[in-house]
């Protein structure tokens, strides 16, 4: 009987979105530290805001939809690196990956204290976990953006405003992976087996 041809392709797929993604995800941050290592940190800017929109439009286009925690973050690189620009003060662009970081755990505890596991409505289309999975990843991620919200201030309080460039794409980047990475075990514990 002849394979059907959609049965490797469809993971496939699934990965190359998934690789698609990240790489929009990632591709403003590196514009960012490429255009501010050559023109400084107000060009830098502007480049960052252009990428970020080119980012969620591309995302839109190709991906068929703009993920909410990209367009959360992208409203506020244009809202803050508008006053950057404006006001020409960098403190705008450097304190938006705090607010951004803050808010998301502020919600998603506020969805765990409600009972509501906010991640299953963000990432119910990638994995199948059981509740009990999706509220230990939920409190998980929220605790993990707390985290990147306070070691945000004490790198841009504390060293130097190209170091802290450096540190959004060589320091912030990896650690969210081998965040995202040690949470395979939730997946693996808590995954909803299907009915053979």
């Amino acid at each position: 009987m002849p394979q059907d041809p959609t049965a490797t392709r469809e993971p496939q797929q699934g990965e190359h979105a998934q690789l698609l993604k990240l790489a929009l995800e990632v591709a403003p941050i590196v514009v960012f530290f490429v255009v501010n290592s050559y023109s400084g940190i107000f060009w830098g800017t502007g480049a960052f805001m252009a990428a970020t929109a080119v980012s969620l439009i591309a995302s839109r286009s190709v991906l068929g939809r703009i993920p909410v925690m990209p367009f959360v973050s992208g409203i506020f690189v244009l809202a803050f690196g508008a006053l950057t620009l404006i006001l020409q003060d960098a403190l705008f662009i450097k304190l938006k990956p705090t607010i951004v970081n803050a808010l998301f755990s502020i919600i998603l505890f506020g969805g765990l204290l409600f009972g509501q596991p906010l991640l299953h409505h963000l990432m119910g289309d990638m994995f199948q976990l059981t509740k009990r999975g999706w509220t230990v990843l939920t409190f998980r991620w929220a605790c993990f953006f707390a985290f990147l919200a306070c070691l945000n201030e004490i790198v841009w309080r504390n060293f130097s405003e190209s170091f802290w460039i450096s540190f959004k794409l060589w320091g912030i980047m990896p650690l969210t992976m081998i965040f995202a990475l040690a949470q395979l075990g939730v997946l693996k514990r808590h995954a909803v087996q299907e009915a053979r």
